[in-house]
This record gives structure tokens, sequence and C-alpha cells, in this order.
């Protein structure tokens, strides 16, 4: 959105709900009333409800059900992320254009959101479904002071705070989980995922990029078939729909105050949290670490302290999993 209908919005939400006269806002912004009259329609036609009184005014009923950055930025608790955020009705991949903005030179904390994305990507190169004014598809940069060999634990990090994101929306907490390394369940289904990947001179990290999508409002009978027994949404577990832009300024907040404790503290600031929300621990699960490789079952024994999952073989032999793919198992070898 361009300046003069971003300082019309502005001042027309800060009224709290009574009319601001077409003289005053023209005065205010030193162009004439004529103008004030083309930037309000250029509000409505990005969903805003604006209503017109005889007299000139202006009065703002109402918000669009989208994230635009104003929206998110109108209420946004943090301090350096999200502060610049580029919006797309639709992208092929808000991950793609963050990488594309990190590599211009984007600063830390600028935040890309997308209403859907035509081929939205997750972990192992699966893609992550995304339809349209339903969920949150957002990437963020980061420029961590860090040696490549330490980013791994960055995206269980992540994973932290999308979780406690979730768990403030549902009211929930234990029945939000997160299944190593990055997908936080809900009620013992996927309803995020998250995907990193980064720029790297030489040994250094020169950017990360964190891919978040959690999924907001679509019903279950909506996901498409190979997914309906694994997935579901948040407005599915509650049974009400979701303020997105709300949860959205909700998911910012809970990642600044997440990646500032990492980043003061190390990972061992937020392992307590990680693992109190992995509750696989003690429990036999299945091990495919890549392409092609037949896997391994045993038993989850938590994580080390680089983030690595813990596991004791059915030969006795404990291993450490930097990436693979984890899902339970039958009970006895």
């Amino acid at each position: 959105m361009t300046a003069g209908p971003a300082r019309v919005l502005e001042a027309l939400r800060g009224a709290g709900g009574q009319s601001c006269s077409g003289e005053s806002l023209s005065r205010g912004r030193g162009v004439s009333r004529a103008q004030i009259w083309k930037d309000v329609e250029v509000l409505r036609a990005r969903g805003y409800r604006i209503q017109a009184s005889p007299g000139g005014g202006y009065r703002l009923d109402g918000t669009p059900d989208r994230l635009y950055a104003e929206e998110i930025q109108a209420g946004l608790a943090t301090r350096w992320l999200g502060r610049e955020i580029h919006f797309f009705e639709s992208t092929d991949s808000t991950n793609r254009v963050a990488l594309e903005l990190a590599r211009n030179g984007a600063p830390h904390g600028t935040t890309v959101v997308a209403e859907s994305q035509t081929a939205g990507r997750g972990r192992l190169g699966r893609s992550f479904f995304s339809p349209p004014h339903q969920n949150l598809y957002t990437s963020i940069v980061l420029r961590p002071d860090v040696a490549t060999t330490e980013v791994s634990t960055w995206v269980l990090a992540a994973a932290v705070s999308v979780a406690d994101a979730v768990a403030e929306t549902v009211g929930d907490s234990p029945a939000v989980e997160i299944k190593w390394p990055n997908d936080v369940l809900l009620g013992g289904l996927k309803t995020s995922g998250i995907l990193m990947e980064l720029g790297a001179e030489a040994t250094r990290v020169s950017h990360l990029v964190l891919g978040i999508g959690v999924n907001l409002n679509t019903r279950r009978g909506e996901f498409p078939p190979e997914f309906r027994a694994t997935a579901t949404s948040v407005a599915s577990h509650i049974g009400r729909p979701v303020d997105r832009v709300a949860f959205a300024r909700r998911l910012y907040r809970c990642l600044e105050q997440t990646l500032d404790a990492f980043t003061a503290g190390g990972f061992d600031a937020v392992r307590p949290r990680f693992e109190a929300r992995f509750r696989m621990r003690g429990r036999r699960i299945r091990v495919i670490e890549g392409p092609g490789s037949s896997g391994f079952a045993g038993v989850a024994l938590g994580i080390d302290a680089q983030g690595a999952l813990r596991v004791r073989r059915d030969d006795g032999e404990e291993v450490h999993v930097i990436a693979g793919d984890v899902t339970l198992a039958k009970e006895s070898p």
C-alpha cells in the first residue's frame, strides 16, 4: 500500500470507530479532499469497510480478512521481527521470495507473507498444501552470527515458537506436541511445518530463511485425500474460525522472544521447552534417514545438545540422528 492510503487508514483506525471529517484528513496530510476520496477508494478496493457521512466524514467499520502488512503491524508486539513485511496475494513459495530478498541484502527480521502458494515446499522435498485465504504462509529472513555447523538447532527453536503460538490460540497446551525435528502436532495431527534454508560464505552463515506454514482455518475434509488422516487445522480442533491476523502477530511475538533467548543462551535456553513438547520419548519409532534408506526402528530417548534425535536401536546401539523422517512404530521389535 502506498503512503497516502496508509496514512488515511492510520487516521481512521486511530479514531476508534468515530468519524473523521474529510477536511481534517486533508489538512493533516496537506492534500486536497479529492485526494482523500481517492485514498479511501483504494482502501475500499482492498476490502476495508469505510462509511461516508453526508457531511463528508469517514468511519472505519471493518477490516478485511487479509494478512496485509498494515493489519499485522497495527498490533505487532515485536522489536525487529516483521517490521518490514512483503505481502503477496499469491506466490510460488514464500521461502523462494525470502531467499531472494536475503541475497539482495534484506535486513534481519524481514518477513514475507502470502495468501496462497502455488508451489509451497516442506521438508524432504515434499509439497505444502497452501489454499488461499485460510491459513498462514510466511518466511522470515534471519542473519545470525553463527557457523554453518551450528544452524541445525534454529529450526527446533522455531518449532517451539510455533507450538507456543498454537497453544495460546487453542488454550490447551497439553494438546500441542512437536514431532522431531519441526512438525507441530495438535491432538496428534500435523498442523504446522517448518522449512529452514540458508546461504553461507565459507563456514559462516550469511542468512537463514525460516519458512512456516500453519493450518488455521482449512477444514479437515478440504485437505487432499493423502493428508486427511494425518493433518488438521487449529479451527478444526477448537470448533471456530481463527483470526489469522491475530495469530500472525502472536507467532511473530513468540518467535522473536524465543530467538532472542536462543541467541543469548544458546540451544540450552530453548531445549527444555522443546523436550517438554516432544512426547515420543520412550516410544518405539521408525527412522528413515534419506531417500533410498531402508530405515531402522528403535526407542526414542530424547534429543542431544545439538538437537539430534537420540535413538536406541533394536540392536541396542544408541545413535544420534541429524536428519530424517520419524514415525511411530509397533511397540515390540
